[in-house]
């Protein structure tokens, strides 16, 4: 199905479909959503992904890697809108939160270690290898979790991993991403030629994939949509981050494959609106802003 932003009935439509928060619902009930991410090399990646998330959910966890303590602190000076984890305490969170983002701006290198931390991965030094056993540990002791991997976590796991998941994950990979992860090149492939690469991809590994491109590709393996619209104000870094938050957060409530495309949605919409007053020279943070208030302008009937 192609759902381009210009159509706004259709947009307004596909968007109707998410829950609102209920009038007579308590703090928690409304979206609870960990994020996971951040190194010594790449801060902000993660704090935009749980920025965004903050908006959609009632609760917000974040953890990072503390390579050293002004890091760590810099991150409680930064983040407002939710709660800083620390490492020794990232379980009792996993547990009880119901979508899990891991992946934006944690390292990856060329070469994959073999798992051997697993009873101890807060003694890893190596923060690629630290991305790597975590996603392996996190997948083999809470296969019923909502999952969307991004970025960093795409390049250090195996595309076999996604396979142990009872509840299929979302991977929002590029198109680069895409060809490490599942071993396929699509750069150059003509567009159905992607879609239909992106659909079996997806039937074969029991997963949402969100190929983030010019025009989106999302698919669970049966259903397939193409997302048309956005800007190359959109190809700033961050952008994705914001994406693989907000998909985080809206799974919380939602499907995942319809998480994966309201997001997708919303982030174009979001382009196409700040091109108006600003043309391409926006940035994450005004994203972040105006994405609400798309929603809101969005959706077919506003509840109170």
């Amino acid at each position: 199905m192609l759902i381009k932003t210009s159509d706004s009935k259709l947009v307004k439509s596909f968007l109707s479909k998410l829950s609102l928060p209920k009038p007579n619902s308590h703090k928690g009930q409304n979206g609870r959503v960990l994020i996971i991410g951040g190194s010594s090399l790449f801060h902000s990646a993660s704090l935009w992904a749980a920025e965004v998330a903050s908006h959609f959910c009632d609760m917000v966890h974040y953890s990072s890697t503390v390579e050293n303590q002004e890091i760590f602190l810099s991150l409680k000076k930064k983040f407002h809108n939710g709660i800083i984890v620390p490492q020794e305490k990232l379980m009792d969170y996993v547990k009880e939160d119901d979508a899990i983002l891991v992946g934006s701006g944690m390292v990856r290198q060329d070469q994959k270690s073999k798992i051997k931390y697993q009873n101890d991965i807060l003694k890893i030094k190596n923060e690629a290898e630290y991305t790597r056993e975590l996603t392996f540990y996190l997948i083999n002791n809470f296969p019923k979790k909502k999952f969307v991997f991004d970025a960093g976590v795409l390049q250090m796991m195996d595309k076999e991993w996604l396979l142990k998941l009872k509840t299929p994950a979302i991977v929002t990979p590029h198109q680069k991403e895409f060809e490490t992860l599942f071993g396929e090149k699509v750069l150059d492939l003509t567009l159905e030629e992607k879609t239909k690469l992106v659909q079996s991809t997806a039937k074969k590994y029991n997963t949402i994939i969100l190929l983030k491109a010019i025009v989106d590709i999302i698919s669970d393996g049966k259903e397939v949509y193409l997302v048309e619209g956005g800007n190359a104000g959109l190809t700033k870094g961050g952008t994705g981050d914001i994406l693989a938050g907000l998909t985080t957060a809206l799974s919380t409530s939602n499907s995942t494959l319809t998480s994966a495309v309201a997001a997708s949605l919303l982030l174009k919409k979001t382009g196409e609106k700040l091109f108006h007053s600003k043309g391409y020279w926006y940035n994450v943070s005004n994203v972040v802003e105006l994405i609400p208030e798309i929603l809101t302008r969005s959706i077919v009937k506003v509840r109170p």
